[in-house]
């Protein structure tokens, strides 16, 4: 553990914030995060949340460090070719913030292992390709009572949302009521590079708002980016009053 004048030193820009100083980084500090998914997203949410101390994350992802991976998941390297992405993920975390504890799970999230471990921390970062994946992070939070930021990218653009227990849900936005084994598999598409690492450190921004109360997050809204033209836009939606998972925390 670092001393806490080094400790002071690492977080000091956080501290000089009127809205975070000292209290909000202890709640950083005991803040427990699980990244789920350990690409394009989840590189840059996981080195920003390291970077500002986040006291523990928890690393998933069940997949190996490719080649064709090196173009955006910049938390990988050459060096890691072949290693497991929670591994990998978890080394450039030591190295960049000692003091942030890891969990790793070098397994994918399945419907039979997701409640016992989401339900162990405080928000969700959803940095998976799949959409059976991403629906059922959906599910359990809803159930669990517990906060998880959207990503999804797709060539050129970029989409995210948060939700927070009593807002409107994954399920609410796409109007989807299928039960998650019956999704369809995603579809791989070509990324620029940088997309993700804007996306996911948007997403890295959501948690940390969250976990100090700083600001408001992006609950009901859906920020969409297309890196092309530079636009942002927000698109607002609703509670659905027929969405399954809505309606069975009720």
């Amino acid at each position: 553990m670092e001393s806490t004048s080094n400790m002071n030193g690492r977080y000091s820009r956080h501290m000089m914030l009127t809205e975070i100083g000292d209290e909000g980084q202890r709640l950083i500090s005991e803040a427990r995060v699980l990244i789920v998914g350990l690409g394009g997203l989840g590189s840059p949410a996981a080195l920003y949340l390291a970077a500002a101390g986040v006291g523990t994350l928890g690393l998933i992802d069940g997949d190996k460090v490719d080649i064709s991976n090196l173009q955006r998941q910049v938390i990988h390297s050459t060096e890691t070719l072949g290693k497991p992405k929670a591994e990998s993920a978890a080394e450039a975390i030591a190295r960049l913030n000692p003091d942030v504890k890891t969990e790793l799970y070098d397994e994918l999230l399945t419907e039979t292992n997701a409640y016992d471990i989401i339900s162990h921390y405080d928000f969700i970062i959803d940095a998976t390709d799949s959409s059976q994946t991403k629906y059922l992070i959906n599910d359990v939070c809803v159930k669990a009572g517990i906060a998880f930021s959207h990503g999804a990218i797709k060539e050129y653009d970029g989409y995210t949302f948060t939700y927070v227990p009593g807002h409107p849900c994954y399920r609410c936005l796409f109007g989807v009521n299928t039960p998650v084994k019956e999704i369809p598999p995603s579809a791989s598409s070509g990324v620029l590079g940088t997309v993700p690492g804007i996306l996911g450190t948007i997403q890295a921004a959501e948690a940390l708002k969250y976990i100090t109360g700083v600001g408001e997050p992006l609950t009901g809204r859906l920020l969409k980016f297309d890196i092309r033209t530079m636009n942002f836009s927000i698109i607002k939606f609703n509670h659905n009053p027929d969405c399954i998972g809505c309606r069975s925390t009720k």
